[in-house]
């Protein structure tokens, strides 16, 4: 379905650029020029302006709707506690997740491993 979304808005990308640049600018630009035409100026101007409108909206509509859909199967993820998988060769073992806490109480427990107190505060650098 995603596909086919995307075919739709990128063909509506083209059709919408092709319009835009067929309308004449005040400086000519690529504007189809000359009083030979099988529309009047007037009409042809009134047919590309309603044509890049309804295009711009079904820009903005398909743009909407696929980022909806690229959110859709989006499941909410923490960076703090990031969930391990086992590797494929399934040599490792997914670690525990932690009893709550984050990043600081896992740095609070290496530091009681290693047997060095948490500071209490601010600490001013010492020469060794």
């Amino acid at each position: 379905m995603q596909t086919v979304v995307i075919v739709i808005h990128l063909m509506i990308v083209a059709t919408l650029i092709a319009t835009v640049l067929l309308q004449k600018s005040e400086g000519g630009g690529l504007g189809v020029g000359g009083g030979a035409g099988f529309m009047s100026s007037r009409g042809t101007a009134n047919l590309l302006t309603r044509t890049t409108a309804v295009l711009a909206v079904g820009f903005f509509l398909t743009s909407l709707f696929l980022s909806w859909l690229a959110s859709y199967d989006r499941k909410p993820s923490s960076i703090i506690n990031p969930v391990t998988q086992s590797q494929p060769g399934g040599g490792a073992q997914p670690l525990a997740p932690t009893s709550g806490g984050g990043v600081l109480d896992s740095l609070k427990k290496t530091d009681e491993q290693q047997n060095q107190p948490a500071p209490s505060g601010p600490q001013a650098p010492r020469s060794q």
